[in-house]
């Protein structure tokens, strides 16, 4: 269960530091001044597109424990966690993964998983949800956690930013070397336009990326609700979870973990919500079970 993004935002940084090396450097002054080479500069975007995507990926386990402050555990602390382990342990052998790290973080109701991949991923549960479910309910998320592990949903959600990435630096450019002959008329794109072009357009389009990426997450939310169904063998515990969350105020996640919590805020923010309404995941489990 996942919300807009540890993964997201260290991307964006990743991406924003990359830029301005690109520019200490003299790369972008480079390849303005060379003219624009598309098939260069695309094959420049996909490089450094992508190599921001990968970054994030490799690191999301140590940024997802430092950001929410979770505690890796190994069941020794006690009884709780002793069955939390277990129960991520089961569910990880029915869905055919490794055992995922198992954490605890202290807040409000919520979880989530990450890493880069399938077999040595992490599926982190707060104080706050296990005090409020039942062990079948927190059976459930956990499944669903898992189930996004077993889809291999971050690894397609970095294909899906590093295609965005590139195409952010690669029109970004394209852009500002046109604004910077048309409008500022230098000769050779690489006058004050280009540069202030390229890095507003850069934010303008890493935005309207967000909310692709945020409709894909929401697509997956539906398919880790059912992986959720199938290992536990019935939809109800999941259904269960969901409307208790519904009724509670999720956990603030850090801006950078939202991709992969449980909940998300409905409203006008809906084209950047990473997760469909309560309501329509609960009637989806519920059509199948009919």
């Amino acid at each position: 269960m996942k919300r807009i993004a540890l993964f997201v935002l260290t991307n964006l940084a990743v991406m924003v530091v990359l830029s301005i090396a690109l520019k200490v450097f003299g790369i972008d002054r480079a390849l303005a001044q060379e003219g624009l080479n598309y098939g260069t500069l695309l094959a420049f975007s996909a490089v450094f597109g992508f190599g921001g995507a990968i970054i994030s990926l490799l690191i999301s386990k140590p940024m997802a424990r430092w950001s929410t402050g979770a505690r890796v555990i190994d069941g020794s602390e006690g009884t709780t966690e002793r069955w939390l382990v277990q129960t991520v342990r089961t569910l990880a052998e029915r869905a055919g993964i490794g055992m995922p790290d198992v954490a605890v973080y202290d807040g409000a109701p919520n979880a989530f998983a990450t890493g880069a991949f399938k077999n040595s991923a992490l599926v982190a549960v707060s104080t706050g949800l296990l005090q409020s479910m039942s062990p079948d309910e927190v059976e459930a998320v956990l499944g669903h956690e898992v189930a996004h592990v077993a889809n291999g949903d971050m690894v397609t959600l970095t294909l899906i930013q590093g295609v965005l990435n590139t195409f952010v630096i690669f029109l970004a450019r394209v852009v500002g070397t046109f604004v910077d002959r048309a409008v500022f008329r230098s000769e050779r794109g690489t006058g004050p336009g280009y540069y202030i072009t390229v890095l507003v357009l850069e934010i303008v389009f890493a935005v309207l990326a967000s909310i692709i990426v945020a409709w894909f997450s929401r697509r997956r939310e539906f398919r880790a609700d059912r992986g959720s169904a199938e290992y536990l063998g019935s939809p109800q515990p999941m259904q269960r979870a969901l409307a208790r969350l519904g009724g509670v105020e999720p956990s603030a996640l850090p801006e950078a973990m939202r991709a992969f919590g449980i909940t998300d805020r409905p409203g006008w923010m809906a084209l950047f919500s990473s997760h469909p309404p309560i309501e329509q995941r609960i009637a989806a489990l519920q059509s199948l079970q009919r």
